[in-house]
């Protein structure tokens, strides 16, 4: 074991000296207990974190290198996407993947259909032409928007077929996060305000859209905006997770009502989603950006800590300019380190000593200090590397998506006056028995542990621990096999 890591480590009743883990276990007890040391450091997780907006992570020119990002959120219209009847341009949409998946993350986005800018439509050219009914809408004073009418049986039927296909192809791709169930209302935001004109398409026809995406997208998740509750509660149904693209408005558009206090709680207890992040991502989108809430003075700590007691796993800047200032800087560390899901190995216990082919108990106790569960089923797995190189992979039982993170109540008056810090979550421990292999090799092999993938031995998680190797593992101890 290389020794230069062993001074992270703190074996549970003696400090390690320079002796080998298996000396120093066999002075004290056939147990051995390794208290790993909790690191502050920023995490770079699948499915969470910063998202960059309409640029990869290392186009985005206003992305400081201490802000880790796995997310790549774009949003384009449907006859961006479908620009001829029947020909989805998947060489676009590939591309947008090979060069996200080139930054190190993973792409998440929206179709939309219904456009405010004159001149500009989302929906496609064509769609006319194939006896789509067409109305010109009015939008806040402005008129002669054209958009499509969702409830018109053409536009429905291509509506509806354009993302089943859309499902078929990019369902479960590796490359892809998630997906924003946006087709409808304004921007994809489900609804139709500001008009005397649009209006939503029928609940019936809304729930036709909702059952297209879950049955296209059995894989990849979903979310959808906050903004229609009957709908949002249907989509909740069907295991979708929801967004909401105003976060930090304490007051900027009335003086008496706000995204903030007013809107996202009533959304959510309407919708009846408040436990709906158990199962499903919350993401957040900045109103305006956060220059706008420094400017107008308002409380970075109280939005923060809203946004995770919310549960929410993602946060879209739209790769604007971060205010200037060091106390800025540290609350959205500060905030960073919480968003999303953050597994602590509290501790490992394991036998001294083992024979090749015994069962050998595995204890590691976990906890969840973020805002979110990792919704995907990774596994504990745990690495034994003999002195002379043989290693080998033992992949747990156990899979994270339950390792669930602290709660408050986010809906009484209190927390509206106040949100607190969210507490970390409750301890998880776990008891992988393993069998280790007959033919394993006699002598020390050290025990390395990592959160792998959902069908590989590849560590796909950081942990918040100290100590990790460059491939992905964590080093922890070691085990003494006898022949």
């Amino acid at each position: 074991m290389n020794r230069s890591t062993t001074h992270i480590w703190i074996v549970v009743a003696v400090l390690l000296s320079p002796c080998t883990w298996g000396q120093q276990a066999a002075r004290n007890s056939d147990t051995v207990t390794v208290v790993p040391e909790e690191t502050e450091e920023l995490l770079a997780n699948p499915g969470m974190g910063w998202q960059t907006f309409h640029r990869t992570r290392n186009q985005d020119k206003n992305l400081p290198d201490w802000i880790p990002s796995t997310v790549h959120y774009a949003r384009w219209g449907w006859g961006q996407i479908e620009p001829r009847p029947g020909e989805i341009d998947y060489a676009f949409l590939d591309d947008a993947l090979r060069q996200t998946r080139a930054a190190g993350q993973r792409l998440a986005f929206r179709i939309m259909c219904c456009s405010t800018s004159p001149g500009r439509p989302y929906h496609p050219a064509w769609l006319q032409n194939v006896g789509g009914r067409i109305i010109l809408a009015d939008y806040g004073g402005q008129e002669e928007l054209a958009i499509p009418d969702l409830d018109d049986p053409d536009v429905l039927a291509r509506h509806l077929h354009f993302i089943e296909r859309l499902g078929q192809r990019y369902d479960g791709h590796p490359d892809i996060d998630h997906v924003d169930l946006g087709t409808v209302g304004w921007w994809g935001e489900w609804h139709m305000s500001n008009s005397t004109i649009a209006t939503m398409p029928t609940v019936e026809n809304r729930r036709r859209i909702i059952d297209a995406y879950a049955n296209a997208f059995k894989k990849t998740p979903l979310l959808m905006l906050i903004g229609d509750p009957e709908s949002l509660a249907c989509a909740a149904e069907r295991g979708a997770g929801w967004r909401a693209d105003c976060l930090g408005d304490m007051g900027g558009f009335s003086k008496t009502w706000c995204h903030m206090c007013d809107a996202y709680p009533q959304l959510v207890h309407k919708a009846g989603v408040a436990d709906a992040w158990r199962t499903a991502p919350v993401a957040w989108e900045s109103c305006w950006d956060m220059r706008r809430w420094v400017s107008e003075g308002w409380s970075l700590r109280y939005i923060f800590n809203y946004a995770l007691a919310m549960h929410g796993s993602y946060l879209n800047n739209k790769s604007a300019p971060l205010p200037e200032g060091d106390d800025v800087r540290q609350e959205i560390e500060r905030f960073l380190r919480r968003l999303g899901y953050r597994l602590v190995l509290r501790e490992l216990r394991h036998p001294e000593r083992a024979h090749p082919g015994d069962t050998v108990a595995l204890a590691t106790t976990w906890q969840n200090v973020g805002s979110a569960p990792c919704y995907r089923p990774y596994r504990p797995a745990y690495r034994l590397t003999h002195e002379h190189g043989q290693s080998r992979i033992l992949i747990g039982n156990a899979t994270v998506e339950t390792w669930m993170p602290g709660t408050v109540d986010v809906l009484g008056e209190e927390f509206l006056k106040d949100p607190p810090d969210l507490p970390p979550g409750k301890t998880v421990t776990v008891v992988d028995q393993v069998v280790l292999p007959a033919d394993l090799h006699a002598g020390r092999h050290a025990l390395a542990v990592a959160i792998v993938g959902e069908h590989s031995s590849e560590p796909v998680v950081r942990l918040a621990i100290k100590g990790r190797s460059e491939d992905g593992w964590y080093p922890l101890s070691e085990i003494i096999v006898h022949r």
